[in-house]
């Protein structure tokens, strides 16, 4: 009897896997159609999921009876000659590839071999501890299926595998390979042949979720597939623009600024108008670019016409395509080590002065890039010298917009922003107001209230309105959320506190998401060993804690939602994103810019029907009146 395939559990669903970021292959979903064709219904589909990072093609749960995992390949046996030869030095098997013209490589990414037995590996020592011992890899099936190649083209490579690993001669129901007449003639006994299974005595439910939880697809990934919301207000500013050209907008935090300036650089890119969209935070740019993305009918046309670059990238991009090199390393030379609160003055003046004085020469401007549009996001982070220098790449008649909230000011540049040094900058009137936020769940809103009453009475805010409905208290409970602040007593239980916070929202996830999207903020000392003990568990994590600058620029531009892993960073890095699992490690607010940060690092919550959670490990003793006013105060 077949199964009806829409009633079966999908993820992401089935309606979703053409707008994979990695599409489906022909071959991947002959196979998928195939399985779930023929499958009872109690196994459920997870279709390329992260499993912390290892992306296999196709995992299968059945909290009855076990785990499978297939890695599905359209090896062209007419374009490469494939064979496997044992490495005599480590035991392995490497996988060679030999086209037709004579070329070799060893194709060790490509080894679905390995990859099958990493997967078989790290599902039972890490992702489901509580299968028996040794016993439990009864319940976990690593197969390989070939959709191009014969049985008699790949027999050669099956052998020597199997003799190499002893449990796939031992057990090849455990390590069924299948070739192309296998799934075109829908043998489903030899590409699975655990398929009709009852019951195992090593499965059970609680395994099941164990593995969930690495399984699922994380809420932030799902989120990049789907259009942005705007409310009436913001799809205007995302579709006009001023008689000038020129926009400020300003709003608190959750209230679209980001959502207006990432659909109106869409809008323009699917006019074919060219558009440079500025950021001070490096990781920023990958936030920025996803939201891009989910605006735009042609993903194509966003990597043609929009270029997403720190101001700093901005600079050595013109001095560097204009062939002067000499003049960008002799600024260089005065620099000076600088830190994310006092950098580099090169950084602040230098490069800006050199670019300007670039742009003013009549023949050396012809070859610098020109722009239809700029946007500026977190314009409070903006020296108001670097806006006069990238005014210089806007072609006239061009449209340039300013994001700003003067509230989130970590790094003192807000106060910069005179209104003479606005006019001198092209802007006339008043800002553009956003004020409602449409991210924070409401439950948080009078904790944002007292934490500005209580630390930022001097400073300029712009506390985030609620969003009106006719009945607010259903409205609160519309989205749950866990407001969770634990004091630490000792400064020598941070790290501990930190890690034992984190796995607590490990079991904590919501029916929506996933391991990795956990977010951890905190400096970067705490951080880095953090992340040491995550790695000592085998657990990967994406960051940006490392020491060399040069290793942590780096690691900002790979910081991205989409990332398959938990994600840690500095609080610094991680403004103007948004997560619905947070824990945030604090530990001072003697200066003004750590109490921006702290109340920045708040504003990040994330509302949603499903639920969101954070938690605060504080071990700032003056927080700590103010953390018992939190709905769930511990004290560590």
């Amino acid at each position: 009897m077949k199964t009806p395939i829409q009633t079966r559990k999908f993820d992401p669903p089935r309606s979703e896997l053409g707008s994979l970021v990695n599409p489906l292959t022909n071959g991947e979903q002959q196979v998928i159609d195939l399985l779930a064709k023929h499958l009872p219904i109690e196994w459920e589909f997870y279709v390329k999921p992260h499993l912390n990072g290892l992306r296999p093609d196709l995992v299968l749960l059945n909290p009855a009876v076990g785990i499978a995992v297939f890695e599905i390949e359209d090896w062209d046996f007419n374009s490469f000659q494939y064979s496997a030869v044992t490495d005599v030095s480590t035991g392995e098997l490497r996988l060679i590839a030999r086209s037709h013209t004579g070329h070799v490589s060893s194709r060790e990414s490509d080894n679905p071999i390995n990859r099958i037995r990493l997967y078989k590996d790290e599902i039972f020592n890490l992702y489901c501890p509580r299968l028996k011992d040794r016993l439990g890899f009864a319940a976990i099936t690593g197969g390989i299926i070939f959709t191009q190649a014969s049985w008699a083209q790949i027999e050669p490579i099956i052998s020597s595998f199997r003799m190499l690993e002893s449990s796939a001669s031992l057990y090849p129901q455990y390590w069924p390979i299948a070739a192309k007449e296998h799934v075109l003639a829908e043998k489903i006994d030899v590409i699975f042949p655990e398929w009709n299974r009852k019951s195992s005595n090593v499965m059970s439910d609680l395994i099941a979720e164990d593995l969930r939880g690495w399984l699922k697809e994380p809420a932030l990934s799902s989120e990049q597939r789907q259009p942005l919301e705007m409310d009436v207000r913001q799809r205007e500013l995302a579709t006009t623009r001023t008689e000038s050209g020129y926009r400020r907008i300003k709003g608190p935090a959750g209230s679209g600024k980001s959502v207006v300036l990432a659909a109106r650089a869409a809008e323009l890119a699917n006019q074919n108008k060219s558009v440079l969209v500025v950021t001070y935070n490096i990781t920023l740019l990958n936030y920025l670019r996803d939201l891009t993305a989910r605006h735009a009918p042609n993903r194509k046309i966003l990597r043609r016409e929009i270029d997403f670059l720190n101001f700093h990238m901005w600079c050595k991009r013109v001095c560097l395509s204009s062939g002067q090199q000499l003049a960008y390393n002799k600024v260089w030379k005065s620099s000076v080590a600088g830190d994310e609160l006092q950098p580099d003055p090169v950084l602040q003046v230098g490069l800006a002065g050199l670019v300007q004085n670039l742009y003013k020469d009549p023949i050396i401007s012809q070859s610098l890039p020109h722009y239809d549009a700029l946007f500026v996001d977190e314009g409070q982070d903006c020296n108001p010298l670097w806006w006069q220098t990238l005014r210089n790449a806007v072609t006239d008649g061009g449209e340039l917009i300013l994001i700003a909230d003067k509230t989130q000011n970590i790094y003192s540049t807000a106060a910069g922003w005179t209104e003479d040094v606005m006019a001198n900058a092209g802007f006339r009137g008043p800002w553009t107001e956003l004020k409602i936020s449409y991210r924070l769940p409401p439950a948080i809103f009078p904790l944002l209230e007292l934490f500005v009453k209580n630390f930022l009475k001097s400073e300029e805010v712009d506390i985030p309105e609620i969003e009106k409905r006719d009945n607010q208290m259903e409205f609160s409970d519309l989205f749950p959320v866990e407001l969770r602040w634990v004091q630490l007593g000792s400064t020598n239980s941070i790290v501990s506190k930190c890690v034992e916070e984190i796995k607590r929202q490990m079991k904590l996830l919501q029916q929506d998401t996933a391991i990795p999207d956990i977010i951890f903020l905190s400096g970067k000392t705490i951080g880095r060993f953090v992340v040491n003990e995550f790695e000592l568990l085998n657990v990967r994590i994406i960051h940006t804690f490392d020491e060399d600058k040069f290793i942590s620029s780096r690691q900002k531009r790979a910081f991205f939602q989409g990332s398959a892993t938990i994600k840690a960073t500095t609080l610094h890095s991680f403004k103007g994103w948004e997560a619905r699992h947070l824990v945030l490690h604090v530990s001072d607010i003697k200066r003004a810019e750590d109490r921006a940060l702290i109340y920045t690092a708040l504003t990040r919550l994330q509302r949603h029907i499903k639920g969101s959670l954070l938690t605060v490990v504080c071990s700032c003793p003056e927080l700590a009146e103010y953390g018992k006013a939190w709905p769930e105060f511990v004290s560590a």
